[in-house]
């Protein structure tokens, strides 16, 4: 069993993203301040004390993967503006995928943010890619998502923490499956995140504490030509995303993909204008 590397967000972030790539996740022990977590916390208690444990999905088979006891709140952005400057903005994860979704885009974008709480009871998730939602990408293919998840309370094997398996990003047989003795757990404290990519094999774990929710952010990002899981510009409409940050608009998906100085072309404009000029002017 290979342990998770760590790191500070103060470290180099060559050094992040070297320590990332080699092994496919990463954790950052002081990822968000004592004060941001507490001030985060306070600000979304009252709405995840309504978050029902069962909702309605898509599609059924969403309902076995997030499983029973978990409570789940979606479009965080347009619920949390501290989530939005402090979190979707965080210097760290502009650092990261500058480096690995860069190379492979004019620029990326939120793929999905949303707070899980995983409650007494809750069951592991089966092991999974993050990157399969999207199975139409060739084989082999470039790193298209950075992942992670923010723990807002104690992470600990008891209270259903996240496993990983470091290096499973680089297998290259696609019928090889982890053992579970191949998972390792990401036992971190509150503020501390794990940062992994959209190939490293995960999984949320089974929480078998009697009255200890743990509670966490799951975002992602993504090479700005993929279509997102969640539609993050209904998410977070303008009336919302308009007093957001600028940073926060373009990542949220307002701000378009123009890869023309490279080639390319452009994508996701309005009235063949980027949408988040649109948004500063109020035009939008």
């Amino acid at each position: 069993m290979t342990a998770l590397v760590q790191h500070s967000r103060h470290d180099d972030p060559d050094a992040i993203v070297a320590s990332l790539l080699d092994s496919g996740a990463v954790v950052i022990d002081d990822f968000l301040t004592a004060e941001v977590v507490a001030a985060l916390n306070d600000e979304l208690d009252p709405v995840m004390a309504e978050a029902p444990t069962e909702r309605e999905f898509i599609n059924p088979a969403i309902a076995d993967f997030f499983g029973t006891r978990v409570r789940h709140l979606t479009g965080i952005a347009g619920r949390s503006p501290l989530f939005a400057s402090e979190v979707l903005c965080h210097r760290l994860y502009e650092a990261v995928n500058e480096q690995v979704l860069g190379p492979n885009c004019a620029s990326w974008r939120l793929n999905i943010g949303h707070l899980l709480e995983r409650g007494p009871g809750a069951e592991q998730q089966f092991i999974h890619r993050d990157q399969d939602v999207w199975s139409f990408l060739p084989t082999p293919h470039p790193e298209v998502q950075v992942a992670s998840i923010v723990a807002l309370s104690d992470f600990t094997a008891d209270n259903g923490a996240t496993r990983l398996v470091p290096g499973s990003h680089r297998w290259d047989d696609p019928s090889r499956y982890p053992a579970d003795d191949e998972l390792v757990v990401a036992d971190m404290p509150a503020g501390a995140a794990i940062l992994y990519l959209g190939s490293t094999y995960h999984a949320g774990g089974t929480n078998v504490t009697a009255d200890e929710w743990r509670r966490g952010f799951h975002l992602s990002f993504v090479v700005g030509w993929l279509r997102t899981e969640e539609n993050n510009v209904l998410a977070t409409p303008p009336d919302v995303a308009r007093h957001l940050p600028r940073r926060a608009q373009e990542l949220l998906g307002y701000g378009a993909h123009d890869a023309i100085a490279t080639g390319g072309g452009y994508l996701g404009t309005l009235d063949v204008r980027d949408p988040v000029e649109l948004l500063a002017s109020g035009e939008l």
